[in-house]
């Protein structure tokens, strides 16, 4: 009964809760803690957001450009027809350029931008995002090495150099990530009284606005006030209650002691998740979310124990994402009390995964987060989670509106 290790009590996601909302707050004091709590220094509209902006999405080496216009009903109209996309894994060519990356992805643009508009950059590397809302790159992952942009700004540059090609003037840019763009995302849905954007696919994260005397480390170089968004990182939270398979999982991984959440609920691990389960078992090669969930939707070609194995890791993946967001939706309610409405923005393949012959991945997050939220006296708080096309593209015009 192997499943049985995978158990998370009522109580034990309360406690997990609480354990991820005193992380933020420690990290919303102070650089290098477990949760980095980074800051983006973009304050955005939250009515009357119009406009066209160019905007960029470079997600792994797939890059994305468009145009999108926002009305002022706060809809957004797409231009053209779900952008256009390129493949970038030259990106990973030893000895590639910033100015090869640049050309590659003006090339893109010089197709579907003819007047002068704000850029915004959905850039998913890791990055600090500076007050004037650029960031500068802290270092590339994926598989690429680009080293001359690594400690300069990422937005800029850019613009720079699609501005010398003469062609159209851009007049500004903003970058950010992507749980940072679907926070703003969900700002196209008006009349909530907190936003949360989260990510739960090959890795995971949150983030929310907070209000910037909150955040004790910025005070004294950020004085202009507001709700600001924070990115949370909140991969690297290490919950109470993971198993000595977690340990197992971690231990093989090339970043041990690191993103133990992610580890424990995201799809690039939930397959290695079962394979530590079961040393003595072979499974195919890779073994990720996608294959443990139709595992379970066609249980018949498996062992019984396995799949009962893969159900119990499913559901505490489920279980894990909600109780991180009932401590982050308690955090909220501590900062802003009487908050009844939560609009959560959420992207991420294994998010919207579903089992066949059990309740879909997001069905579980909702029920445990309702609850965990009731046992910390939040029963009033009504939180709706939203689906929605291309919510990078979108929250990234609304950063370049801002």
């Amino acid at each position: 009964m192997k499943e049985k290790l995978f158990e998370l009590t009522a109580e034990q996601l309360k406690e997990i809760a609480v354990a991820l909302q005193e992380k933020v707050n420690i990290g919303l004091e102070k650089d290098g803690e477990e949760l980095a709590c980074i800051p983006t220094y973009i304050c955005p509209k939250t009515d009357g957001i119009a406009g066209k902006a160019l905007v960029l999405d470079l997600g792994g080496t797939n890059y994305r450009a468009a145009v999108i216009e926002l009305g002022k009903d706060g809809k957004a109209d797409l231009h053209p027809d779900n952008g256009w996309k390129k493949d970038l894994c030259i990106m990973k060519t030893p000895g590639f350029t910033q100015e090869q990356l640049f050309k590659e992805q003006a090339d893109l643009i010089d197709e579907i931008c003819d007047e002068p508009m704000p850029i915004g950059y959905c850039f998913s590397y890791p990055a600090a995002s500076q007050p004037d809302g650029d960031a500068k790159l802290i270092r590339w992952t994926k598989g690429v090495d680009i080293k001359e942009m690594v400690g300069q700004p990422v937005g800029t540059p850019l613009m720079n150099y699609l501005n010398s090609l003469n062609r159209i003037h851009y007049t500004g840019v903003k970058v950010i990530n992507d749980t940072v763009a679907s926070l703003f995302a969900g700002l196209t849905h008006p009349g909530y009284d907190a936003y949360i954007g989260l990510i739960v696919g090959t890795g995971t994260n949150m983030a929310a606005f907070i209000p910037a005397e909150k955040i004790g480390k910025i005070a004294g170089t950020y004085t202009a006030g507001g709700l600001l968004p924070v990115n949370f990182e909140s991969g690297n939270f290490v919950p109470p209650y993971l198993t000595p398979v977690d340990d197992e999982v971690d231990h093989r991984s090339i970043n041990a002691g690191n993103q133990r959440f992610e580890k424990a609920v995201s799809g690039m691990y939930l397959g290695e998740i079962l394979k530590a389960t079961f040393p003595e078992a072979k499974f195919e090669e890779p073994f990720d979310a996608r294959k443990l969930t139709g595992m379970l939707s066609y249980p018949d070609v498996y062992k019984t124990e396995y799949v009962d194995a893969a159900r119990a890791i499913y559901k505490r993946s489920a279980q894990l994402v909600a109780a991180s967001l009932a401590g982050l939706i308690n955090l909220l309610a501590t900062q802003k009390p009487g908050i009844k409405t939560v609009c959560l923005t959420a992207e991420g393949s294994l998010f919207w995964s579903e089992d066949k012959n059990g309740k879909k991945y997001h069905e579980m997050v909702l029920e445990y987060l309702h609850n965990t939220l009731t046992d910390l006296g939040h029963s009033q708080i009504k939180v709706d989670i939203t689906q929605m096309d291309n919510a990078n593209l979108i929250g990234s015009a609304i950063a370049a509106l801002s």
